[in-house]
């Protein structure tokens, strides 16, 4: 599902005015502007901006470090190797311009994982100082920072790789390379992300329908959709609260004050839900003058 719905808005990427807002702005932060066809980025830009940092380098005179010489070893490693004529990264050659790639989203995903714990590490760090540890030191932390780093390395590495073998660059280079990267979310599955780029990908269909004048419009679509999907969240939460996401049916309990786990899902297991499974230890304790049969803890009358 991940990886179709990347193939599916890559191939949007290509077209003109194809995706907008926040979609766009996320794909061209992860994959880089030298993999949107539209970037304002011309050879003769980047070739001169190169000249001007080797000049700039040779009037500074600084003596020779070590973090100096691994500088230098660095940027030859990147300068000098192979490129096609068509890959738009004018500053790296092919390999470094994978690596790179790799090493700036894994970055980015440990940082945002490290970011998210912090909250919770920090309420409970005078209790447990070794949670401060668990921080920097967590398999989530690394599970999200390999699956934004092997994403784009592998998009990257695939659009040079056929850039070299068709000798050419077009859009069924982002498809192929957009369902290949979805393989990145085996370091990382979430149902969230999937989901999130599905519903994205069929709302760009559908308003790209609509402008083509293929798919009629329908006025508050999004309120309809809405409502619909919350009456049948709504309705899993009271008949089989199984199948709901455990994050989700907190998020109901603090929105609700815990009354959502006080009915007596006992009076429906007869619909065959098995509403009062995660309540098998829970009866509430009800009037017996509002009841058809008696209760079994009835509500002491004063």
């Amino acid at each position: 599902m991940f990886g179709v719905s990347v193939r599916g808005s890559c191939c949007y990427l290509w077209c003109k005015d194809g995706l907008k807002g926040f979609t766009y702005s996320a794909l061209k932060f992860i994959v880089g502007k030298e993999e949107i066809p539209t970037h304002s980025f011309s050879p003769e830009a980047a070739f001169s901006k190169v000249d001007r940092k080797i000049k700039h380098g040779e009037k500074i005179s600084q003596p020779m470090n070590i973090l100096a010489l691994t500088k230098n070893l660095m940027d030859k490693v990147c300068k000098h190797g192979p490129r096609h004529r068509c890959c738009k990264h004018y500053e790296d050659n092919c390999i470094s311009y994978c690596i790179k790639g790799f090493v700036r989203m894994f970055s980015i995903g440990y940082l945002i994982q490290c970011c998210l714990r912090i909250p919770s590490t920090f309420r409970h760090l005078s209790t447990e100082p070794s949670r401060l540890l668990s921080l920097f030191y967590n398999k989530e932390n690394f599970q999200l920072g390999a699956f934004l780093g092997s994403f784009v390395s592998i998009y990257k590495g695939t659009s040079c790789f056929l850039r070299w073998v068709r000798n050419l660059d077009d859009e069924l280079h982002a498809l192929v390379a957009g369902c290949l990267a979805g393989i990145s979310m085996m370091f990382y599955k979430s149902t969230t992300i999937s989901m999130y780029l599905v519903s994205k990908l069929v709302e760009t269909i559908y308003f790209k329908g609509i402008e083509a004048g293929k798919v009629p419009y329908f006025p508050h679509a999004d309120s309809i959709i809405y409502a619909i999907s919350t009456s049948i969240c709504f309705q899993a939460a009271v008949m089989e609260v199984q199948s709901l996401r455990p994050s989700y049916w907190k998020f109901l309990l603090r929105l609700t004050k815990g009354r959502f786990a006080l009915m007596n899902r006992k009076a429906l297991d007869v619909f065959g839900t098995e509403a009062s499974k995660n309540f098998k230890d829970f009866t509430p304790k009800l009037d017996p003058r509002y009841t058809v049969v008696p209760p079994e803890l009835p509500l002491e009358l004063s």
